[in-house]
């Protein structure tokens, strides 16, 4: 069979085809049969099916520093999947952690040559932390800080760990955020302190000299007071560093498979971290994008800088928060440490891996943040 053809060019690149009309019919009937051909290949083709892994030991890396494999090669956290069942057994549970933590702040408050205040802002208790030297440039520039421990964990000034690694090695001022938390307190009075506090805190700095970060929940947070500031029509931070965030409160996300187990700190979906989160979403839409603001508008918001490990639980949770702010349009850097488990770029002082994560965060902020 001969096909007569005709091309005309238009322009540089367009071009026409035409066909004598007898052969029409027939290439639409082959068309329709490639059609049919291609419907009846995807109706046969099965289902996905997970994929059955042999099981397997996983060594530590030895692409870290020493510091970090100590880390990596830690046992599980003792309390993952120890679930209190009453409201004092979770205060129970809550106050270890706080006495261990008040143990080890001294010591990294005076490596880091950081002091450390309480203080009360608009009836919200809260923490002034500042480094003994503050670099000209940040002089005008204040940062909001929101702790995480599941939402339920780091009361009082334990919850300033990260805020003094940020002060200590970025040479920032910081208000940490002692926010109220459940059993007590459910959604949204956390949220609600940390609005408070970013409220007047607007007032104490421009906006534009000013950032919110926060890991884990405080990653959560931290992007939930960006949805709320902008529903609430407030003025928006320069930027922002969600750390590993809880961003999808409903288990969505690979990582929660792949990463079980790997992760030595929350170590699998629904343990202990998750059962404090519920105790905070307290039967709410789990979807609702103040509790996962994953499934929030992201549009307009700040640039952000995310932080994450190859063995974190909320590796994907915090992948989907970075795509979804390059979909949006938002400048977002992703730093992926190796090996790191959850929100572990900030559990040993000495670790090369700490001050680089921190450095990085600083840099960002220098970026964007006014002067």
């Amino acid at each position: 069979m001969k096909i007569h053809s005709e091309f005309t060019r238009r322009g540089s690149s367009a071009v026409h085809l035409s066909l004598r009309p007898w052969l029409v019919p027939g290439l639409a009937c082959f068309a329709a049969a490639i059609a049919l051909l291609a419907s009846h290949a995807v109706a046969q083709t099965p289902a996905a099916a997970p994929r059955e892994l042999p099981a397997k030991t996983v060594p530590v890396p030895d692409t870290v520093s020493p510091q970090m494999r100590r880390q990596i090669a830690a046992p599980l956290t003792p309390t993952w999947n120890v679930i209190p069942t009453t409201a004092e057994g979770w205060k129970e549970q809550v106050n270890a952690g706080y006495q261990a933590t008040m143990k080890a702040l001294p010591a990294l408050r005076e490596t880091l040559g950081v002091k450390v205040e309480p203080m009360t802002i608009d009836g919200v208790k809260a923490y002034r932390v500042t480094p003994a030297v503050i670099p000209p440039e940040n002089r005008n520039r204040l940062l909001v800080h929101v702790h995480g421990g599941c939402f339920v964990s780091f009361p009082g000034e334990s919850g300033t760990v990260e805020a003094v690694y940020m002060a200590g090695f970025g040479g920032f001022k910081v208000i940490s955020v002692d926010y109220r938390m459940p059993p007590d307190h459910p959604y949204p009075a956390g949220l609600d302190d940390a609005m408070t506090v970013w409220k007047a805190a607007t007032k104490m700095a421009p906006s534009k000299n000013m950032a919110i970060f926060g890991s884990s929940a405080g990653g959560n947070l931290t992007l939930a007071m960006v949805l709320r500031a902008k529903q609430d029509k407030l003025p928006l931070p320069a930027a922002i560093a969600p750390g590993t965030p809880m961003s999808d409160l409903t288990g969505a996300g690979d990582s929660f498979q792949t990463n079980a187990m790997l992760d030595n700190v929350l170590v699998a979906y629904g343990a202990n971290c998750d059962k404090r989160a519920a105790l905070y979403t307290n039967g709410r839409d789990l979807r609702d994008p103040m509790l996962s603001p994953v499934y929030g508008d992201l549009r307009g918001f700040p640039p952000a800088i995310l932080t994450t490990g190859t063995r974190d639980l909320l590796l994907s949770n915090t992948v989907r928060v970075h795509r979804k702010l390059r979909e949006a349009g938002v400048e977002a850097l992703l730093q992926v440490f190796e090996g790191q488990s959850h929100a572990q770029y900030y559990r040993d002082v000495g670790a090369p891996e700490t001050k680089e994560a921190f450095t990085e965060i600083a840099r960002f902020f220098d970026k964007h943040l006014g002067r």
